[in-house]
């Protein structure tokens, strides 16, 4: 069994992730190695992108992660795509397999144990998704798969929005024409866009949207409380950080990366303290 592995993210930015410290700490506390390095690159191109990958295949990287705004660009420069990663049409895992590059979803599976425990304590009904980029589609999957009664899906652009609702037309998704029209006699909302994170201090969805009655969940989790979450918390909604999500989907990706399931607790301590340390270095 191997006992060092390197792995890492692509995306931007990504200067405040928590997933080195998650991997690192997972891999010390099962007696391993593993050393995550940020591959921190802005507006990388389809080349650009190849190139990133080809040092990922002739490196010795295990995997690495993919994150805003590369999830979609990066799928049809694999080699191969597991099945939920294909009708998805979005990767956040690529684990090297020799010299072959194969992408997974861990986002998909990352939401759907993330969200179980809100959904079997709130009423049955229509999910409003804002967001059809790479983590909405994984988010639209991962509702779908658990069954949900429908879901309304908004985008800024029209265009991604319908498309993902065409993709799951036969498990009740709708293509929403604004973010009221996906809000209106919702019971859940999630917010799948990066509206939110820092340094953003805007929200995807008004205030006056949002109730008591429904629950929100959203993706972001720098900050943890962004200003929907916030605002759907004093209107007295049930609320769902982003902190569940990247536990679960680094956790995911871990097993995939090395073959060994990570402690939970290792993971869920790690993350808290890469966000005490950044709540304390804001003042």
């Amino acid at each position: 069994m191997r006992d060092r592995f390197l792995a890492g993210l692509i995306g931007y930015p990504i200067a405040h992730s928590a997933a080195p410290a998650m991997h690192e700490q997972a891999a010390a506390a099962l007696g391993v190695h593993c050393h995550y390095q940020l591959i921190e690159v802005d507006g990388a191109g389809r080349d650009e992108l190849r190139a990133m990958l080809e040092g990922v295949r002739r490196l010795g990287f295990a995997g690495v992660n993919v994150t805003f705004p590369y999830k979609e660009a990066v799928v049809d420069l694999l080699d191969d795509l597991t099945p939920d990663a294909r009708a998805i049409g979005a990767v956040n895992t690529i684990v090297a397999s020799g010299t072959r590059l194969v992408g997974h979803n861990t986002d998909a599976s990352g939401f759907a144990r993330a969200i179980a425990p809100l959904l079997a304590s709130a009423p049955r009904g229509p999910i409003a998704l804002i967001g059809a980029g790479g983590v909405g589609k994984a988010i639209a999957f991962a509702l779908a798969g658990i069954g949900v009664a429908g879901i309304r899906i908004f985008d800024a652009d029209a265009a991604k929005a319908a498309r993902l609702a065409a993709q799951l037309a036969d498990r009740h998704a709708v293509h929403a024409g604004s973010v009221a029209i996906a809000v209106d006699g919702a019971t859940g909302l999630v917010n799948a866009t990066p509206v939110g994170m820092l340094p953003s201090r805007d929200t995807p969805v008004p205030d006056a949207l949002l109730h008591p009655a429904m629950w929100v969940a959203d993706a972001v989790y720098t900050p943890l409380w962004t200003p929907l979450l916030t605002a759907a918390k004093a209107k007295g909604a049930s609320v769902l950080t982003g902190r569940e999500l990247a536990i679960n989907a680094s956790a995911d990706a871990f097993k995939l990366f090395t073959g060994l399931t990570p402690p939970h607790a290792a993971m869920a301590n790690a993350f808290d303290a890469v966000m005490a340390a950044r709540y304390a270095a804001l003042g």
